[in-house]
């Protein structure tokens, strides 16, 4: 029997319960496909591979398939292995004795597998990406990453190895990844084949790869690179417009004003209560007119109360369940959630949104519980329009964000950003803007955003945020938190978008509603000195606008991030591999931001070259590490000597 053979450029494995395919697919990037079904079935999900010539030589034990400096290797036993300029970058690892146990399938019911790949762990690796996750861990070599969504924890499967190559799991089921000292594993929970692709490369070039495999952002409206207010939250209309005058007022450069969940009617109905939001369309004028863009939130729960609940049930529009009830999650009652993985159910909903909000002067959206967020966290309980919850379950945040995206582009819009608590691979092509969640307003919880952030930046998705200062926790009254809020609106203005938004201590509500609503969270609610340095840090992002948008723009067109490790920078540095509290910010600038609570100077490491403090203007040989003294009103940033962007500061 024939084992290899090449069929349109590919080239073909056949043994016992198994088909295998190798393909080039974009620079440098060879896809690799099994099948425990014997036919590889066409699934890319959120892949656009490219068509590449691929060299492929077979021989009577082994074949191999070259694409550029990529190459791979493929052996009688099934083993693969993958070389980049001709070195060794992975080998699959036998899981039995004599050579045999290469990639593990067990039968769940027809058609589905549980999967697993698993690969030699390679001496002095280091792994960064696979979304965001507070963990504290920069380098991810040694921890075990649960492939999921939740609050708080995104998952975009692709590391980036300190080897010189991406390796992007091209499979949207729940499963988990391995990254430990014995071995690198990956294992879906459910699917019909493997599917993976390997990327040669700097971690620039990497980078650049990836974007044209999965797609590029957009470019970034101007509006979105300045300041936006949020909280937990404005209640009234003459609310949220008292707080976008008092901006005005003090000549602060205002960019978004959002307005939080329980502004509706019923969960559901998306539009506005007309009882506390009198003339939306009314506000949205004075707010524009103020140079102000007006964001909302829309979660993706409906109530049995909802207006629209019983077209979106009769018309399969929500997820459904294998057993139990409908309702996957409970807030203030049980809640079914819509399924934007369905057309029909994008363009349902996306009416709604046009007509309710659109309509009303509303500029954009803001997707809260986008994982989705269900509980229990049983994926596999979930009936999707795409396929089975435990399947195909993390594409739901990419169809979420495809669902303002199309509406928008048929309106000839451009100007498209719409955050979001999630996102999957590829969903930066709609607009996505990804924040990290419900976070603890702690010191500990800005370090783990500092390493949650880069990792973030290296797996396609350019578009990065947090709430300043922490969602949950925060006393505007305490010396702790008014500390805390500076540091971490230091570190917002080295951030893609620069977002205050929490949940304060302090109740503020204005009127009987079943949601309690947080204290104030205006840059005048933490103390008078924090007013002054706060505004003062505006004042700086408003100016570092023209670096920015050069860098966004950068990030747009070649898919890297403008918050990088220092290590896409300076990939021959090792103590850059290091780094998780310190990163550039652009091709000019480093920032390392102060996350340790009273801290008075903070370690700092530069690279080579010469590097301009911006707060005294001292210059500093690079390759090497310094103490940098640092007082609360004052940040820690580097501008390489020579370059214009330090005359901002």
């Amino acid at each position: 029997m024939i084992k290899f053979y090449e069929k349109e450029g590919m080239l073909y494995f056949k043994r016992e319960g198994e088909q295998v395919r190798l393909s080039a697919c974009g620079r440098n990037s060879i896809r690799f496909q099994s099948s425990p079904n014997g036919e590889i079935i066409e699934q890319n999900f959120t892949l656009a591979p490219k068509k590449m010539r691929a060299e492929i030589t077979i021989e009577s034990t082994s074949a191999s398939l070259r694409n550029g400096e990529m190459r791979a290797v493929l052996y009688e036993n099934g083993r693969v292995e993958f070389y980049f300029k001709d070195k060794r970058i992975l080998r699959e690892k036998s899981e039995l004795t004599f050579d045999m146990g290469i990639r593990n399938y067990r039968n769940i019911t027809s058609g589905l597998w549980k999967a697993r790949v698993t690969f030699e762990a390679n001496e002095n690796e280091h792994f960064y990406g696979l979304g965001h996750e507070a963990t504290d861990c920069f380098d991810l070599k040694g921890s075990v990453y649960d492939l999921r969504h939740v609050n708080a924890k995104c998952t975009v499967p692709y590391v980036y190895s300190s080897l010189g190559y991406g390796f992007l799991w091209n499979l949207p089921s729940t499963g988990v990844c391995e990254l430990a000292c014995n071995r690198t594993r990956f294992t879906s929970d459910c699917t019909r084949q493997l599917d993976y692709v390997v990327i040669g490369g700097s971690p620039k070039e990497a980078c650049e790869t990836l974007a044209d495999l999965t797609g590029h952002a957009p470019r970034i409206p101007d509006w979105a690179l300045g300041f936006w207010q949020s909280r937990l939250r404005y209640e009234t209309q003459e609310q949220a417009l008292e707080v976008a005058r008092k901006y005005k007022k003090y000549g602060i450069p205002l960019s978004v004003l959002v307005i939080d969940y329980f502004h509706w009617t019923e969960q559901g109905d998306y539009r506005f209560d007309p009882k506390y939001w009198k003339n939306p369309k009314e506000m949205a004028d004075e707010l524009h007119d103020m140079g102000v863009k007006l964001m909302v939130s829309v979660w993706p729960t409906v109530n049995e109360k909802s207006e629209n609940y019983r077209e979106m049930l009769e018309s399969d529009m929500l997820i459904r369940t294998k057993s139990g009830s409908n309702r996957v999650f409970d807030f203030y009652g049980p809640q079914a959630e819509i399924d934007p993985t369905n057309p029909r159910t994008r363009e349902f909903v996306w009416g709604k949104l046009k007509e309710n909000y659109l309509e009303n002067g509303v500029d954009a959206f803001w997707f809260d519980e986008a994982e989705p967020e269900i509980h229990p966290e049983h994926f596999d309980n979930l009936i999707l329009h795409a396929g089975n919850g435990d399947e195909v379950g993390l594409l739901y945040p990419y169809y979420y964000a495809q669902l303002v995206y199309d509406g928008m582009k048929k309106l000839g819009r451009e100007d498209i950003v719409t955050l979001t608590r999630c996102a999957y691979t590829g969903a930066q092509k709609f607009g996505a803007l990804v924040w990290s969640g419900d976070i603890p307003s702690t010191f500990e919880s800005l370090r783990m955003q500092v390493k949650s952030g880069l990792n973030m930046s290296l797996c396609g998705i350019v578009w990065w945020t947090t709430d300043i200062g922490g969602f949950y926790g925060g006393d505007p009254k305490s010396e702790y938190f008014r500390e805390l809020i500076v540091r971490w609106f230091q570190y917002g203005v080295f951030c893609p978008v620069l977002r205050l938004h929490g949940s304060r201590d302090g109740h503020d509500r204005t009127r009987d509603i079943i949601e309690p609503t947080g204290g104030e969270n205006e840059i005048w609610s933490f103390g008078e000195d924090n007013f002054a340095t706060l505004k003062e840090l505006i004042f700086l992002r408003d100016r570092l606008k023209p670096y920015l948008r050069k860098h966004m723009d950068i990030a747009s067109e070649t898919g890297c991030p403008v918050m990088r490790p220092l290590f896409f920078e300076y990939p021959d540095d090792e103590v850059c591999y290091t780094l998780g509290e310190e990163y550039s910010f652009g091709d000019d600038i480093i920032f390392a931001p102060v996350t340790e609570q009273g801290a008075t100077e903070k370690r700092v490491y530069l690279p080579a070259g010469e590097w301009v403090l911006t707060k005294d203007k001292e210059v500093y040989e690079g390759k090497q590490w310094y103490t940098v003294p640092v007082k609360l009103n004052e940040f820690i940033a580097f501008v390489k000597k020579g370059k214009e962007v330090l005359s901002v500061f």
